[in-house]
């Protein structure tokens, strides 16, 4: 499939099958246009990789998206619902989940009280100060996250003691809550040691196939080892689209994102 460059229509018609849509999306801050004219659209389950260098504007595509700085132009759809205008806590609940590049998480308690909390976040009787028992829906939630999110054997641990990779693993765990219908993670890799990097592809390939995903990453060789499709932001604007093997094998890309990388075993250990 050919790559689709900036010049040429990249948005497929809405329909069902898309998670997320944008159309002709924009954000100004002043003179200033952070982003431009951005048009793609996520299926349903699709993993996506929005990448480019430091001021492409991705971190405020992923704002634009969760409404924390909504579009000054175009329009956000979410499973056919335009959420242009929605607060981000109307996102949430339609099932949008967002990680950020720094730690959103309560220090002094356990790993297990944070994603309890997550869970009852997003849960009806959120707001009940009567403590759950063990059978409750939001403690069975919480058990199965610690499970998937491979921290079962830190649950009483408090957050202040987990090293870097394990916050981001317990964050994953947080926008997993309450069954979500797409997640944006922003740079999870960062700061991770090899053997994190490797805890972190492992999780994410595990995701159940209808949950899908979009990922901002420096680190490519984790991004095109976990994502079925690619997008290239450039000074605010889309650039490129197309596959993890189409991205990885072009010269504008190269040249301008990956420094003559010259395609790492994403098969190996990156």
């Amino acid at each position: 499939m050919a790559l689709v460059t900036a010049l040429q229509p990249t948005a497929k018609p809405l329909a069902s099958a898309d998670a997320l849509a944008l159309k002709g999306v924009g954000r100004t801050f002043g003179a200033l246009k952070a982003i431009e004219d951005i048009s793609f659209s996520v299926a349903v389950g699709e993993r996506r990789a929005v990448l480019g260098a430091n001021g492409a504007g991705k971190t405020t595509l992923f704002n634009a998206i969760t409404g924390d700085f909504p579009p000054t132009a175009g329009r956000v759809r979410f499973f056919d619902e335009d959420i242009t205008d929605l607060p981000p806590y109307e996102r949430i609940r339609r099932g949008l989940r967002r990680t950020y590049q720094s730690s959103l998480l309560f220090r002094n308690l356990t790993v297990r009280d944070n994603l309890f909390l997550a869970t009852r976040g997003v849960s009806r009787g959120r707001f009940s100060f009567v403590r759950p028992r063990a059978a409750h829906p939001s403690r069975v939630a919480t058990q199965d996250l610690l499970e998937r999110i491979r921290l079962a054997h830190l649950a009483e641990r408090p957050v202040s003691e987990l090293s870097h990779g394990q916050l981001r693993q317990l964050e994953i765990g947080m926008a997993l809550a309450g069954a979500p219908r797409l997640i944006l993670f922003d740079e999870p890799a960062a700061g991770l040691s090899p053997a994190e990097r490797r805890e972190l592809v492992m999780l994410l390939s595990a995701f159940p196939p209808h949950m899908g995903y979009v990922l901002i990453e420096h680190d490519l060789d984790i991004a095109l080892r976990v994502v079925e499709r690619v997008t290239i932001l450039h000074n605010g604007r889309l650039l490129k689209e197309g596959t993890p093997d189409e991205i990885e094998n072009d010269a504008e890309v190269q040249a301008i994102y990956m420094g003559g990388h010259q395609g790492h075993d994403r098969h190996g250990h990156g």
